[in-house]
């Protein structure tokens, strides 16, 4: 087997578009998850069962099935009762769905670390739950789980590819796709994989630095 560096030139194209998609995917990924990561962790700490409850058993269930299940349920199930996406907004949603009940204990850690003396001060000086949370709470909460929540869109990266399973072509997808045209395997495979480890190591590496920055 000899590495036809040909292949790759052809390949240029289909991979640059299939990183322009996985990158998209990850990003709105991203934002859905933090967003609704945080939404999770607030309602678990709401006083009313009848709002902690049915949260806490979503976020459960959606944590302990896994993510191709649940890119296959959007995809071909949620057709069936009228909500038509296109497939690359269902991996979008089920992404940012999935991983949000993973930031939403992050989230959850981040504010049972804040000192129960901030809540106490909060309290003296009168301030609204709103501002509480807003001003006080969120703020330290949310610095402490920076670099926590850093390392999920890394593992949401590594997890992109399961999108080619329901006909997103990001990476992976296209590689197999060239593949399939031309039967050379070795050179867009490779590809893809450099590529994975030229996003995925940097990222690590910024994630080390803030984290420091943040301690410091």
């Amino acid at each position: 087997m000899t590495f036809d560096w040909s292949a790759i030139g052809a390949f240029l194209p289909m991979f640059w578009k299939g990183v322009l998609v996985t990158l998209q995917a990850l990003a709105l990924g991203s934002l859905i998850a933090f967003a609704l990561g945080l939404v999770w962790a607030l309602a678990q700490r709401s006083s009313l069962k009848v709002v902690r409850w049915p949260v806490t058993v979503v976020t459960e269930f959606v944590r302990n099935t896994p993510l191709l299940v649940q890119l296959f349920f959007l995809f071909y199930v949620m057709p069936e009762w009228g909500l038509t996406l296109s497939a690359l907004a269902t991996g979008v949603i089920g992404l940012g769905l999935h991983y949000s009940t993973y930031t939403a204990e992050v989230y959850r850690a981040g504010i049972d670390g804040v000192p129960a003396g901030q809540w106490e001060a909060a309290v003296a000086l009168s301030l609204s739950r709103r501002r509480t949370w807003t001003a006080v709470i969120l703020p330290q909460a949310i610095r402490r789980v920076v670099p926590a929540l850093g390392n999920y869109v890394i593992a949401m990266l590594k997890d992109s590819p399961m999108l080619f399973a329901i006909g997103v072509l990001e990476m992976l997808g296209e590689a197999r796709q060239f593949s399939s045209q031309t039967f050379q395997t070795i050179e867009p495979y490779t590809l893809v994989g450099v590529a994975f480890i030229a996003i995925a190591y940097p990222a690590s590496l910024l994630l080390r630095a803030l984290e420091r920055r943040l301690v410091r």
